[in-house]
């Protein structure tokens, strides 16, 4: 019995540690997004800029584009005419990560409260 319980505390456990290091989506898009799409989604920067990034601000720009689109486009990666024009993210960036970048993505164009 006390074998079990001492086995059943460390998977708790290990399962809690490994949550507790995944970052967030606003910390994942700070890492692997800004850069190109600015830390406001508006790619107002230098490469977003020179490779013609859409605007996440402008809700009818967003609205192109479905969830499971932004999904395979930051697991996936983006190529254009044969040339990578975005790396994808799944080895770096777990499935529930990569979701929760899409909303972080979506609430780019939400209305200001």
């Amino acid at each position: 019995m006390k074998t079990k319980l001492i086995a059943s505390l460390t998977v708790v456990l290990a399962l809690g540690a490994t949550a507790a290091l995944a970052a967030t989506a606003g910390e994942n898009w700070e890492n692997h997004c800004a850069k190109c799409h600015g830390a406001d989604g508006k790619a107002q920067t230098k490469l977003g800029t020179k490779l013609k990034l859409k605007d996440y601000s402008n809700a009818a720009a967003l609205a192109k584009f479905t969830d499971a689109d932004l999904t395979k486009a930051t697991a996936d990666g983006v190529k254009e005419n044969g040339k990578e024009k975005m790396k994808g993210y799944s080895d770096k960036l777990s499935a529930d990560e990569i979701a929760a970048l899409v909303k972080h993505i979506r609430g780019f164009a939400a209305p200001a409260k």
